[in-house]
């Protein structure tokens, strides 16, 4: 009888318990975020690549939730209030909806960056996205884990390595480091007393200088015998003689080439209007 009883009472608190209202975890829709270490921002310069008329920064994005065997979108947008850059002078608009591919909790989204803006040689602008839920993706995590901030430009700054090899180099400008990464066949030189063996470099270091040399006094040769770099030569209609200087991919950006016909030669002009000169 003690035994019927009990299990009456256990039968009576069970069905008296009040049920929770939880959902199940597949109808709570996953949260999406930026999987970057930090958030410090990006920075990026087409300096270093001339001869590009856009390029692509590729964007991780991560699920914090489980994979899913469908297609599912979210969104990535320009944050206005924290931006410079144009779309579509400086960037190409982003599209309405991305897609994290079935069966995956990671993708990469392509943001392009354009160089076609002259004023990007002179100062840097700056897109600052977000990655929000759109339609299958919940927005709930802290905005600093969904944002993040691309600073660039086409500009250039002196490099810690110039002052080792000024000797050989001359002044710095900006025109004169921008044909160096054209021509040298790199983008930096040792740095004098850096390391132990640092002047196991200088035999290179001396080529990487003697190819850009070769371009300041030599640009037509250079062109001709350096077709795959896609620069080129066009005579200005001014009647002075003188050359732009351009990549036929990113024609806005021109150098200079001035004739000087008291000596039947030419020179490269840097931006402060003084000449290119190893």
């Amino acid at each position: 009888m003690r035994r019927y009883s009990i299990i009456i009472i256990l039968a009576f608190l069970l069905f008296s318990c009040k049920r929770d209202s939880i959902e199940p975890y597949d109808l709570v829709k996953d949260n999406i975020y930026l999987n970057y270490p930090n958030t410090d921002s990006l920075v990026y310069s087409f300096a270093f690549h001339p001869e590009l008329e856009k390029d692509t920064i590729w964007v991780p994005v991560i699920v914090s939730g489980k994979t899913a065997r469908q297609d599912r979108y979210f969104a990535l947008t320009a944050v206005d209030s924290n931006t410079t850059a144009v779309s579509g002078r400086h960037y190409e608009q982003l599209k309405s909806s991305y897609i994290m591919p079935a069966d995956s909790g990671t993708v990469k989204v392509p943001v392009i960056l354009l160089n076609t803006d002259p004023a990007l040689a002179e100062t840097s602008v700056y897109l600052t996205f977000q990655v929000s839920g759109g339609k299958d993706f919940a927005t709930d995590l802290p905005v600093k884990i969904r944002t993040r901030r691309i600073l660039y430009s086409n500009r250039l700054e002196q490099p810690a390595w110039w002052a080792s090899w000024a000797g050989n180099l001359g002044k710095y400008s900006r025109v004169k480091h921008q044909l160096f990464l054209i021509s040298s066949g790199t983008t930096d030189l040792v740095i004098i007393n850096s390391y132990p063996d640092w002047y196991m470099e200088v035999p290179r270091t001396l080529y990487y200088i003697a190819n850009t040399r070769y371009l300041l006094q030599y640009p037509f040769q250079w062109i001709s015998e350096h077709p795959e770099s896609g620069y080129m030569l066009e005579k200005r209609n001014d009647g002075t003689g003188d050359y732009d200087f351009f990549n036929k991919n990113v024609p806005a950006r021109r150098f200079l080439l001035r004739y000087y016909a008291s000596a039947n030669k030419y020179v490269f002009i840097d931006e402060n209007g003084e000449q290119v000169l190893f």
